[in-house]
């Protein structure tokens, strides 16, 4: 990934992205996440969107259910340019968590786990940050093991 290049661009060549970037096209998100922003995005991998139950993505990327793709993406993408340090100190200063308010309009959990954080999602499940500060034009991807669900 390249830091001069949007998240779009940097997810079109990223293997381990495939599945979130068939997604976002199928969700018509692609415009909105190759803009100014700054967004910070928990960007799951083909393997996190491959623990859903059989058949879950290939029923969100049908047309009928854009709008139900359209909020599980943008629950993951908050606004502004946090990076793993930032989310670290609202974890301190919140005592221990912080909440985060997505574009989607619902909140996520943040955590320190250990070195890295964790991010709970409406549902209660968790994700773990993977790879984190992943900077691009417009903001900064973590990579995350899971598929967070409002």
């Amino acid at each position: 990934m390249f830091a001069n290049k949007t998240i779009v661009e940097n997810a079109v060549n990223s293997k381990d992205h495939t599945t979130l970037v068939t997604a976002v096209k199928a969700a018509g998100l692609v415009d909105t996440l190759s803009g100014p922003g700054p967004f910070t995005v928990f960007a799951p991998t083909n393997r996190a969107f491959g623990k859903l139950p059989p058949g879950t993505v290939e029923t969100l990327v049908q047309p009928a259910q854009k709008r139900t793709l359209t909020s599980v993406l943008t629950y993951h993408v908050v606004p502004g340019r946090l990076t793993a340090q930032d989310l670290m100190a609202e974890v301190k200063q919140g005592g221990g968590k912080a909440e985060l308010k997505t574009v989607q309009g619902e909140t996520l959990t943040v955590m320190q786990a250990g070195k890295g954080l964790t991010i709970t999602d409406a549902k209660g499940g968790k994700s773990r940050v993977t790879i984190a500060n992943v900077r691009q034009s417009n903001g900064v991807i973590h990579v995350v093991d899971s598929v967070l669900m409002p």
